[in-house]
């Protein structure tokens, strides 16, 4: 989190005890903290404040989205990008209609040729603002004047966008847009989504009142209250995200140059400025992670582990990349807290690991013992 933003929580967490539902006057004020939350939520991505939903987190807020229009619309199928979070993949298969899968380029963005020729017979759309792995940017504002046109409704999972690109729901056209406030430097277990005003809604959580009926639950009022001022924040840096790019340009264009056998995954360009989605030729990503770790690098690998075998994501698959590629493929990101030369620091741990990994496969290097032949540490 922010500074600005645990400064903003931390009177409602020592004191904050009061139910926004009751009609004392510290309930007053508790109540007061959500509404000025929600405004500044509302106002940074272009909304009105009555539209702006709090919820327990991203994945609520896709299930509520995506339940509610499963109510609203009438017969026929949801169309979803094949590359979207796991959230929005089990929520669709699990409302009682047809889903057709998009499919994407091997660049990571959605086929919008293909993509047109399903919407035919369907009733809701999702289609993600950015892939939460390659962190390649989505066509939404295309996809919702499609939808537009056919009278489909149409979600965006905003999550993994949310202050790293310019989110204007009015300029993007959706009817739905779900944000988790922990990808914009505010708290976890709070998130939001934007109604369009005027459209139906239907409750996902049945019981009381609050959130004018539409969310029923105690508020969580501290997290709501750092989701407001991250909100806040993310305004003032407003669109220049020139230092996130410049430590992810930093970070790759060293390893491109310094190693070989390195790719980028996904379009170069449509994609999120701190995103780096890097594939590793003749490196298990599993191995590589265990050795990052331990030099003091956090970064994660698309793949699952089924059965005890690594095999790529589902993003990976859909993107044609091949058994090999995807299970030497990392993601790692960036963000405005980082410092410029620990994108260079990293690369240069990342290019050790890389280099002495390979190497101890060649002697017949167990992977699961080279961790302690690398022997990575900080400089």
């Amino acid at each position: 989190m922010l500074p600005e933003v645990l400064e903003a929580m931390l009177p409602w967490l020592r004191d904050g005890h009061a139910n926004p539902s009751g009609s004392y006057a510290s309930s007053r004020l508790a109540r007061q903290a959500i509404d000025d939350a929600r405004s500044q939520v509302a106002d940074w991505i272009g909304a009105e404040a009555d539209e702006i939903l709090f919820t327990g987190g991203g994945t609520e807020s896709v299930n509520t989205a995506l339940h509610s229009m499963d109510r609203l619309v009438g017969t026929g199928a949801t169309v979803v990008s094949a590359i979207e979070h796991s959230a929005v993949l089990r929520c669709a298969e699990d409302l009682l209609r047809p889903v057709k899968y998009a499919p994407v380029r091997p660049n990571g963005r959605l086929d919008l040729e293909k993509f047109a020729a399903l919407l035919p017979g369907a009733a809701m759309i999702s289609v993600m603002a950015a892939n939460n792995e390659t962190g390649v940017l989505q066509p939404v504002r295309e996809v919702a004047n499609m939808a537009r046109e056919r009278g489909i409704a149409v979600h965006s999972d905003a999550i993994q966008a949310a202050g790293k690109t310019d989110l204007q729901v009015r300029q993007l056209g959706v009817d739905f847009l779900s944000l988790s406030a922990h990808k914009f430097h505010g708290p976890k277990g709070v998130g939001a989504l934007y109604v369009r005003r005027g459209i139906r809604f239907f409750p996902l959580l049945k019981g009381g009142t609050q959130e004018n009926g539409r969310r029923a639950g105690t508020e969580n009022v501290a997290g709501i209250v750092g989701m407001g001022a991250a909100a806040m924040a993310m305004k003032r840096i407003a669109s220049d995200h020139t230092g996130l790019h410049l430590m992810r340009d930093t970070f790759e264009s060293k390893l491109l140059a310094e190693l070989s056998g390195v790719a980028v995954n996904g379009d170069p360009i449509h994609r999120l400025p701190n995103t780096s989605h890097l594939a590793f030729e003749g490196c298990e990503a599993v191995d590589l992670i265990q050795l990052l770790d331990q030099a003091g690098i956090e970064c994660s690998a698309g793949s699952a582990c089924m059965a005890g075998k690594i095999r790529p994501s589902h993003v990976q698959l859909a993107m044609g990349l091949d058994d090999a590629r995807g299970r030497s493929s990392l993601r790692f990101s960036f963000s405005i807290l980082n410092q410029a030369a620990e994108a260079w620091q990293a690369a240069e741990l990342v290019k050790q690991a890389v280099t002495r990994l390979r190497q101890a496969q060649v002697h017949g290097v167990n992977p699961g013992t080279a961790q302690a032949a690398c022997g990575l540490s900080f400089s």
